[in-house]
């Protein structure tokens, strides 16, 4: 690509073969989005529509289907159609603007609108703007208005009343949603190895610690075959492990060695550093190689291996391994779906449940001898580090495309 600065109505990055073309101009989404307005036909599937899943599939995405018992009202979708939904999210307060991937037909709630773009190019054009929340805000910001219970008020024919900068040569057109599908081929392709490293790990976690009733595991390494059983006996043993409960007070704290629960990523992803310090108040403190347990919603897997010193809130439980168990070992146990699930059976609360300590102190668990938990936690940990790379890999391309994005398109402080 070259870099084009001189035209006001041309974007900064450009295919050679465009440079000196002056073909991009304003339009207006009415000129290139059409509203087919069909319904379902009966038999297709109802979707929903995701700020980062786009449109998918609702009980693949929310877990259950949320439809009318009678969905003939519903909209069809066609391959390639572009959706508003027409609904509010955190970083999409008048909703967001997604093109159907999806190979088939496939139906969504009446109230989004839904449109065929000119050309399928047009489509992922206006898909990759719409993308990010900046640009969606500044085209429905001045034509939404927002009714009870932060209802989004707007017909499809305001909808498309504003216009945006698009090329209108379909050569280039076309190009650019080339190069834009191939970025979301990449993307999609390094989602895909994260997701076999998680699920890898997740079948290891089950097959390296023994399932209920059993006391070896499915799966041991080679030297440890002949070790003979691992020895059951409870979380809250002196020599397996203790619950803190020594506290450190405000005046010690630094925000780099606070953690609250909402410091500890879900999927046992790590920590960030803390915003602010706490009011006033007496907190937890742990030191290196404790576990710090979130219990809020224990099912959100918030479990953390300390590398510092410092202090947790009272919604952590501060865990620290015994003398007979090593302590990386004793944080994968603790990560393990078994524990979690064992966690959620005795948690009180509907809406935001705890964990019960004392019952997390009466947990069964297996332990082999501290030469083969070592063994385990080095094979995890070295999963670990190969998903946090791969993690690390495509926050790098997301921020890539992105900066390609602010150069694909013409840069103007507001669309009218």
């Amino acid at each position: 690509m070259s870099k084009q600065t001189k035209k006001k109505l041309v974007p900064e990055l450009r295919f050679p073969e465009f440079v000196d073309k002056d073909t991009w101009i304003k339009m207006k989404l009415s000129e290139v989005l059409f509203e087919h307005g069909t319904k379902s036909e009966g038999g297709e599937e109802v979707y929903s529509v995701s700020v980062h899943k786009g449109v998918i599939n609702q009980i693949e995405h929310l877990g259950r289907s949320f439809a009318a018992a009678n969905t003939d009202h519903y909209k069809r979708v066609l391959p390639g159609d572009v959706i508003y939904t027409k609904s509010p999210t955190r970083d999409f307060p008048y909703g967001i603007i997604k093109q159907s991937k999806v190979s088939k037909p496939v139906i969504v709630s009446p109230l989004y609108g839904v449109f065929t773009p000119e050309t399928n190019a047009i489509g992922v054009i206006l898909d990759a703007y719409f993308k990010y929340p900046e640009r969606t805000f500044n085209y429905l910001e001045s034509i939404v208005q927002k009714g009870a219970k932060n209802t989004i008020n707007i017909k499809n024919d305001v909808f498309l009343s504003k216009s945006l900068v698009l090329p209108q040569d379909s050569k280039e057109q076309q190009k650019i949603a080339t190069f834009l599908s191939s970025l979301d081929d990449l993307l999609d392709a390094e989602n895909q190895k994260l997701e076999g490293l998680k699920a890898h790990k997740k079948c290891l976690l089950q097959q390296l610690f023994p399932t209920k009733g059993e006391k070896v595991p499915q799966l041991r390494f080679p030297e440890f075959e002949d070790s003979g059983e691992w020895k059951e006996t409870t979380l809250g043993h002196k020599e397996v492990s203790s619950f803190v409960s020594k506290k450190a007070r405000l005046e010690e704290l630094r925000l780099e060695n606070y953690v609250s629960t909402e410091n500890i990523l879900p999927d046992y992803s790590g920590i960030k550093i803390a915003s602010k310090l706490p009011p006033l108040g007496s907190f937890t403190k742990f030191k290196e190689g404790d576990i710090l347990i979130s219990n809020i919603r224990p099912y959100l897997k918030k479990v953390w291996l300390s590398s510092i010193v410092g202090a947790a809130s009272n919604d952590i439980i501060v865990v620290r391994a015994g003398v007979k168990v090593n302590e990386l070992f004793l944080s994968f146990l603790l990560r393990n779906d078994a524990f979690i699930n064992y966690v959620m059976k005795s948690a009180k609360g509907v809406k935001m449940p705890r964990g019960d300590k004392s019952a997390m102190m009466e947990y069964h668990v297996m332990l082999p001898q501290k030469a083969e938990q070592q063994k385990i936690a080095a094979c995890l940990s070295t999963l670990d580090e190969w998903i946090a790379a791969q993690a690390e890999k495509i926050e790098g391309l997301k921020a890539h495309k992105k900066g390609l994005m602010q150069g694909l398109f013409p840069a103007l402080k507001k669309n009218v």
